[in-house]
């Protein structure tokens, strides 16, 4: 037993933690005043209302973006070896 009295400290300091962590969860939770607000639940997609017919007409700026992205995040993959 007296080669794992070392590892008791890692043990407590997991338990610890845990207790800690789960405590300061738990009071954010329960502390914080809950405000259901419409803007807060509302679904939100690409800039637009999801809620409009599938076949409306889409702004080329998206795409762009995301050309854009991919480009440069190609280009950085390059950077590094």
């Amino acid at each position: 037993m007296y080669i794992f009295s070392e590892f008791y400290y890692i043990l407590i300091f997991f338990i610890l933690s845990t207790i800690i962590a789960t405590i300061v969860f738990f009071l954010s939770y329960f502390l914080v005043k809950q405000n259901v607000d419409s803007e807060k639940i509302s679904s939100y997609e690409c800039g637009f209302e999801p809620f409009e017919d599938t076949r409306s007409k889409f702004d080329i700026k998206f795409y762009l973006v995301a050309i854009l992205f991919i480009i440069f995040d190609l280009e950085i993959s390059y950077l590094f070896p």
